[in-house]
């Protein structure tokens, strides 16, 4: 049986659409199943409508509470049993009782070389900090925000003349390349997760996770 994908997104959906693309190319080893989003919007529902993927509306502003929204968020996910959950620019805080309940198999990436700049505005930070590289990271989610433990990091290098929307282009390029890798990796079953430690082929992480060479195995 194929392996099921859900992907939690409130914009645009550029990383989903090259999600789907390695689904759709075969080479991420399974299916998106269902599409939610958070915002009425989000340009990433139009994208899964097309592809025939089914689709959810779940609007945080109709909620009183956290708690409540990602109760029905975790209701709508275990309808379409995934093997894993996949945050393609989902740009909502999730309850530790959310994290704990899909520990294992909800996975992220984050403009930034982890564990620099956890939260938001991470390109500007690299800049003002005058940090030589920048780049993305694929996580698993955990509690803390931006802190579970890395999967693959990518870098770039600051130029001179970047601002924080052209560094923020060539960053978006290489979420592009390595979020599908990860995937793959963790429904191949080669990534594991289990107790805090984090392998690949049975081998610990390093706690940046592997670097991209653009050809990993």
């Amino acid at each position: 049986m194929s392996k099921r994908i859900a992907v939690l997104l409130s914009g645009r959906g550029s990383n989903f659409q090259s999600i789907l693309s390695a689904s759709q190319s075969g080479t991420l080893g399974g299916d998106i199943a269902l599409v939610i989003s958070n915002r009425p919007g989000a340009g990433g529902l139009d994208i899964a409508r097309d592809a025939g993927i089914e689709t959810a509306l779940i609007d945080h502003q109709a909620y009183s509470t956290r708690e409540a929204f990602d109760a029905d968020l975790a209701g709508a996910l275990e309808s379409q049993s995934p093997d894993l959950i996949v945050l393609a620019g989902f740009m909502r805080i999730l309850t530790p009782e959310f994290t704990s309940r899909f520990a294992g198999r909800l996975m992220n990436i984050h403009p930034s070389l982890l564990p620099l700049y956890p939260g938001l505005h991470t390109h500007q930070r690299a800049l003002d900090a005058g940090d030589l590289h920048a780049g993305a990271t694929v996580h698993y989610v955990t509690g803390e925000l931006d802190g579970g433990p890395p999967v693959l990091q990518a870098k770039v290098t600051v130029e001179p003349d970047d601002d924080a929307d052209s560094l923020a282009a060539r960053v978006l390029q290489l979420e592009h390349q390595i979020y599908p890798q990860a995937i793959a990796w963790h429904l191949s079953e080669r990534l594991q997760f289990a107790a805090g430690r984090l392998t690949l082929d049975g081998i610990a992480l390093p706690p940046r996770g592997r670097q991209w060479e653009s050809e990993p195995e």
